[in-house]
């Protein structure tokens, strides 16, 4: 049971449309750097989910100034991303989907780390959070409860980087590449914009 509630719990945190998910999705769509950016990602997640249960999330409360530093870095970073998609849906030879998605495996690393990283609801939602509902679990069956968020975590990922090629054939005109660039430019902006109002 414990494993069960860390599962469903950890998915409906991470399922919600955000940053980090639409950028795994354009990767699975590019079919580049898949298997980097999941393990990124997914990793980053049982981190900080591991974190939490181990009471980390406390030490994250008493250091607001952190959080407040990742704020605004994030809003930079995710302002800087919105306005490249927006600037990308523009170029027609960018939109194809056989075309190499843009970067090396090192800046695509890169970009999957910051998207995590500098996200602070990934701390509010993994550690804080996740840390929380499992401390209600009991001694032994936080950790169940955190091996099922792990396991969640993964498994989105996973889904999301590699099940991206099933979409592949909907988005084979420009035109529908044009409209999922507008459409991450659109949610990069405004999850930044929330990110520096709130």
């Amino acid at each position: 049971m414990h494993v069960l509630a860390g599962l469903l719990t950890g998915l409906s945190l991470i399922i919600a449309i955000g940053a980090q998910n639409a950028f795994v999705l354009r990767q699975g769509l590019h079919r580049r750097h898949v298997g980097v950016v999941v393990a990124i990602c997914a990793v980053s997640d049982v981190v900080l989910i591991v974190a939490g249960v181990a009471g980390i999330g406390t030490i994250v409360e008493q250091a607001a100034w952190l959080l407040e530093v990742i704020r605004w870095l994030g809003v930079a970073f995710l302002t800087w991303y919105g306005v490249s998609s927006l600037l990308r849906a523009r170029d027609p030879e960018a939109l194809r989907a056989e075309a190499a998605a843009e970067g090396s495996v090192r800046a695509t690393a890169a970009r999957a780390v910051a998207l995590t990283w500098l996200n602070p609801h990934v701390y509010l939602d993994t550690v804080l959070l996740l840390g929380s509902v499992a401390s209600t679990h009991g001694t032994p069956g936080r950790w169940w409860f955190a091996v099922g968020a792990c396991a969640g975590s993964v498994a989105w990922f996973s889904g999301l980087g590699y099940g991206a090629r099933l979409l592949a054939p909907r988005l084979a005109s420009r035109r529908a590449w044009q409209v999922l660039d507008v459409a991450i430019g659109v949610v990069m902006l405004g999850i930044a914009l929330k990110l520096a109002v709130g």
